[in-house]
């Protein structure tokens, strides 16, 4: 398969991966990680790698999308920084500790916990469980401990952090919009961090193929990128049309499939 096709697929992905992550109001890496994996199965690279190379992948696309999402968010002035701070100490280091923790991974035990926490997510949404406010923020030792936590689980599963970051700063009573908004932040610490990470953790395998740096594949990466933003704009326009609790209980049975897919596999 020459560059040029591969190029195009993966801008088709994205595009796709767009269109979903406006669609049903979920971030990137929820979506990209497993189109990653099928799509790296399709190309032949192997499995042993495959898993790790489109959670490295997707942190990485994550750079980009999430500055333009902090300028929208900041517009609004709804990220709170006070917050951002101390967040990031932790977030930084547990998004280096999750790339490292992946390295010691096999390919089938990283898929089958993606799988895992897809159907967890999954489940979430179509029963639509969400913590109730019940506590104040705690300060800079919790929030850099809260970081860190946020930010392993993240690098792990190739997401910028919003399906765990949201549901905690809502439980400690912050608004949802400023919830949302540094949140939203809290993705770009976390995508440079468990990206670079992932570049270094696969440097040099020999299975990777051609145009990768590390666990980032170029192609994907660039063709993601191109088009991913302008169909999420597309997804979400479209997603003001449609019925939003239908769409999430499709988005759930959807991810429900795919862990299960990933598990069985």
């Amino acid at each position: 398969m020459d560059l040029l096709t591969v190029l195009l697929g993966y801008l088709g992905l994205g595009a796709l991966a767009g269109v979903m992550a406006g669609l049903f109001g979920i971030g990137g890496g929820l979506v990209i990680v497993p189109a990653l994996i099928f799509s790296f199965e399709l190309q032949g690279i192997s499995t042993d790698i495959s898993a790790h190379l489109a959670v490295g992948t997707s942190l990485a696309t994550i750079v980009f999308t999430s500055i333009s999402s902090i300028r929208s968010h900041n517009k609004h002035l709804s990220v709170r920084w006070d917050l951002f701070r101390p967040m990031t100490v932790g977030i930084v280091g547990g998004a280096v500790l999750g790339a490292w923790t992946v390295s010691f991974m096999s390919g089938d035990l990283l898929q089958m916990i993606i799988g895992v926490f897809a159907i967890a997510v999954g489940i979430k949404m179509l029963l639509m469980v969400n913590p109730k406010p019940g506590r104040d923020v705690p300060g800079p030792v919790g929030l850099g401990v809260a970081g860190g936590g946020v930010g392993w689980a993240s690098a792990i599963f190739g997401i910028g952090g919003g399906t765990l970051t949201v549901p905690y700063f809502s439980w400690c009573n912050v608004p949802m919009q400023q919830a949302v908004g540094t949140s939203a932040a809290c993705g770009l610490p976390i995508a440079l961090a468990g990206a670079f990470g992932n570049m270094w953790t696969g440097w040099g395998h020999p299975q990777l193929p051609d145009y990768s740096l590390g666990y980032v594949y170029l192609p994907a990466l660039f063709g993601v990128i191109l088009t991913s933003v302008f169909f999420a704009r597309f997804g979400a326009n479209l997603a003001h049309r449609l019925d939003a609790k239908l769409l999430k209980r499709i988005f759930a049975v959807v991810l429900l499939i795919v862990g299960v897919r990933f598990i069985l596999s």
